[in-house]
């Protein structure tokens, strides 16, 4: 008998007071000035973080001498409604080149009406990491996590 897999996606939901287009781009292209400060990889605070904004774009980390660190890849970009990026940080946050170790963060952002816009996120695929995997989706889906992640990015919305 084979055993299914616990599903571990972690689903968070914030509706921000503005435009869908506007939602999707402060979440796109001005990612750095709302993603937490201490959720960084490299050894020093990143200078900025960019995500290259088309398919197969790097996601990644810049610190102040130039040094990048990468989170991950772009796999859709399709404004304003949707993104899809491939996380590449296992469960001691550290990157892993290995595709079939990435999970996946998908975005969609649904207008509720003029200036109101609900953005859904889904992070998956943390099965991958087998018996570690838990130990990942307690910490994204704990209150430092995503929950601080898009009450942050929803401040810089509005």
């Amino acid at each position: 008998m084979t055993e299914q897999a616990t599903d571990l996606t972690v689903r968070k939901t914030v509706t921000v007071e503005a435009p869908r287009e506007r939602a999707f781009t402060v979440f796109t292209e001005e990612y750095g000035s709302w993603w937490p400060p201490d959720h960084h990889i490299g050894e020093s605070d990143p200078e900025e973080i960019v995500m290259e904004l088309h398919e197969g774009g790097r996601w990644f980390e810049r610190a102040p001498d130039g040094t990048e660190c990468d989170w991950g890849r772009v796999l859709a970009y399709q404004p304003p409604e949707r993104l899809l990026l491939a996380w590449h940080l296992g469960p001691e946050f550290r990157y892993d080149p290995d595709p079939a170790l990435a999970t996946e963060i998908e975005v969609r952002f649904v207008s509720e009406g003029e200036g109101r816009t609900r953005v859904e996120l889904e992070h998956r695929g943390l099965e991958v990491h087998g018996d570690r995997g838990e130990k990942m989706r307690e910490a994204i889906d704990s209150p430092d996590g995503w929950t601080q992640t898009l009450d942050r990015f929803a401040r810089a919305v509005a």
